[in-house]
């Protein structure tokens, strides 16, 4: 039994681990780097044993190569995580999206909810759990993990949605030299660079990606480029030492919502109004990360630092002035034995994230501040501790306990109006308990039991508006934590044709984060409803009946609904349509193949809570192609929406929605993209 204190600081969770060290078999030690020959270690390996690992979790887990997404414009995680079971990506523009998982944050779209995101391990979220996945960039990535719902314990994540880590290459996994350059409609041009170099005593990895287009909307142009970089030292045989360093800076032009008949007539529009205000979102920050790794005779020892700074340049309604600071520290303590001949594996870690935020809002003049409206000091912590216990009995058969016990401290200080300044402090526990049946090789029957909780962040505790003088100005109000509890059973697996990855859930939820549009000109107000439930299918179907035919495809049930609310009764949460498939048909070989691909859902999503209006459904249809031209070097063909479908994609939860309602965002337009990648 593991026995988490409040705030515990890793260095405690890691010496509670030690004790069971006593109990652990001594593990194979690592080869050593006798010659060049053994340095250097291939992506697509790692990406195999990363698999492997994620496989032994009882739950909804995905692990995404970069050939998956490799032969088409990946520009936003949309491009990367469409076919992985249970992730709603919807495109907004350029690399706006909505990302969902279960339904987290489905009524907030921007800045990011209900899901952790982390780069190499170390997080990306700021300390009051809000984020910017716009600072991700597809190209660099070797892989991703994908951790849904409570399965995101391996990271100490438990929101509702989950956790997705990006891993970057490294020296020893990285070709010597890669370069990238894709371009297409709407002025689209992106390139990538990236070198590896790798001795028997250290590595390191660059990478700087440009990347820039007018977008498929009037006013939507974005711009940016992005360093990714990071070196590694083999201080022994056992300990490496590995330096992150990211840069961005993004500018990226908002075209924001229209009706719903602009959305269906005239896609291509911005409203005057963002145009005439130059609504953006500009993003400048500095990623720095140190990550230490120590083989234990009888497990594995993951220590880490991490800094980011981040300059929020964001004119919409009015002109927010973002300058953020956020730090903190992690360890991870893997172990492995046995105990009375019974395996047992045991992680122990803990995350720690403090952040500040200087935060002021101005009148927006063009674009330009007017007079200040707010400026707030905001301070965040929040303090993730984590355990769980691995046991497998039989050889088929493993059973797993653990939890996570988040700390969180939220504090704002309104300089304008004291009066709305406020403070709240959180802590919950979130325990697990799951199984993992094994009937025979390569496939997996799994169940688990979990909670989840999410802190409010400032997005929600500071947003309530509040007139000053006639001016709109933020105001503090507590809001409780969003606690659920889900189970979930599934299979995975590979038998001859078919590959398999199919999950069943159902979350009860009480005091869930909602948030709708008040008026186009205030920002949107937030709530804890009463009792809500979550409830649907992910599943994942890969079919190769022949070897130059496959069938690639991912299926949603979003089954999300209130449950004796008061005001909305019975009724369906917004945003999320009920039916999503997504299927691929590729026909080839590895050298030379054609690929359809559709987006079909059924009927559109609610656009409001009283469920008065859904937009309609729609099938959207593309075509990719790639040639290998010889090793190392592809050429490939990204046609999307080639049947010129006007739909709408996503949509700003409202309660009531009426013709005049501007809250929709329609599907991409038809654009054909083109690349050639090369490494060597």
């Amino acid at each position: 039994m593991f026995i988490i204190h409040r705030a515990l600081p890793g260095a405690c969770v890691l010496a509670l681990g030690a004790s069971l060290s006593g109990i652990a078999d001594a593990q194979s030690r690592p080869d050593r780097d006798g010659d060049r020959d053994t340095v250097v270690v291939t992506g697509r390996r790692l990406t195999e044993e990363a698999a492997r690992q994620v496989e032994k979790t009882p739950g909804g887990v995905d692990v995404v190569p970069a050939d998956a997404f490799g032969d088409r414009l990946a520009v936003s995680l949309r491009d990367t995580l469409a076919f992985s079971p249970g992730v709603y990506t919807q495109p907004r523009f350029g690399q706006e999206v909505r990302l969902s998982i279960r339904g987290s944050g489905l009524s907030r779209g921007y800045h990011m909810r209900g899901i952790l995101l982390f780069q190499d391990g170390a997080p990306i979220n700021l300390a009051d759990n809000n984020g910017d996945f716009q600072e991700f960039d597809p190209q660099v990535f070797e892989r991703l993990e994908v951790y849904r719902g409570g399965n995101a314990l391996r990271y100490g994540g438990s929101t509702l949605g989950g956790a997705i880590n990006a891993v970057t290459p490294t020296g020893r996994t990285a070709p010597a030299v890669q370069a990238r350059i894709d371009g297409g409609s709407f002025g689209t041009i992106r390139t990538f660079g990236a070198a590896g170099y790798a001795t028997a005593r250290g590595d390191a990895f660059l990478a700087l990606a440009t990347d820039r287009s007018d977008g498929d909307r009037q006013h939507a142009t974005r711009d940016a480029i992005r360093f990714n970089g990071n070196v590694g030292l083999r201080l022994t045989d056992r300990i490496e030492s590995r330096f992150y360093a990211g840069v961005n800076s993004i500018d990226q032009d908002l075209p924001g919502t229209l009706t719903r008949a602009q959305a269906l007539g005239t896609p291509r529009l911005s409203l005057p109004v963002n145009i005439l205000q130059d609504q953006e979102r500009n993003i400048d920050s500095i990623r720095l990360q140190n990550r230490t790794d120590i083989a234990l005779g009888a497990g594995h020892l993951a220590v880490g630092v991490f800094l980011n700074t981040k300059d929020l340049d964001h004119p919409i309604f009015q002109v927010i002035d973002q300058k953020s600071i956020d730090y903190g520290t992690y360890a991870r303590l893997d172990l492995a034995g046995q105990l009375g001949g019974v395996p047992l594996e045991a992680t122990l870690g803990s995350t720690a994230r403090f952040g500040h935020v200087r935060a002021r809002q101005f009148v927006n003049v063009r674009g330009a501040r007017g007079a200040i409206t707010a400026d707030a000091r905001q301070e965040a912590q929040t303090i993730d501790s984590y355990a769980e216990l691995r046991a497998r009995p039989l050889a088929d058969l493993s059973l797993i306990a653990g939890g996570v016990f988040t700390h969180g401290r939220r504090e704002v200080a309104n300089r304008l109006q004291p009066k709305r300044s406020g403070e709240a402090t959180y802590d919950a526990f979130a325990p697990k308990i799951g199984l993992l049946y094994e009937p025979a090789t390569n496939i997996q029957v799994y169940a688990n039991y979990s909670r989840s909780m999410e802190l409010p962040g400032f997005a929600e505790l500071n947003q309530v508006p509040f007139a000053v003088g006639g001016v709109v100005t933020p105001g503090f109000i507590p809001l409780d934590t969003q606690r659920a509890w889900t189970i979930e059973a599934g299979t995975r697996g590979t038998h001859g044709i078919a590959s398999w990855d199919v999950t069943f859930y159902r979350a009860d939820i009480r005091g869930e984060l909602l948030q709708f549009d008040q008026a186009p000109d205030i920002p949107a107000a937030t709530f804890n409803a009463g009792k809500t439930r979550h409830q649907g299918i992910e599943a994942g179907l890969d079919l190769a009946p022949l070897p130059w035919l496959r069938l690639r495809q991912t299926y949603q049930l979003n089954d999300f609904r209130f449950r004796r609310d008061a005001q909305f009764g019975n009724n369906r949460l917004p945003v999320v349509p009920e039916h999503l498939y997504r299927g691929e048909l590729r026909f080839g070989t590895e050298r030379l193949s054609m690929a359809p691909v559709l987006e079909y859902v059924t009927r559109g999503a609610w656009a409001d809570y009283a469920n008065t209006t859904r937009a309609p459904g729609y099938a959207l249809l593309g075509l990719g192609a790639r040639a290998q031209v010889r090793d190392g070097l592809l050429l490939f063909v990204d046609a999307r929406n080639v049947t010129g479908k006007k739909a709408i994609g996503d949509i700003s939860a409202t309660v009531r929605a009426t013709s005049a309602s501007v809250i929709y965002y329609p599907v991409e337009r038809p654009a054909v993209y083109g690349g050639l990648r090369a490494s060597f």
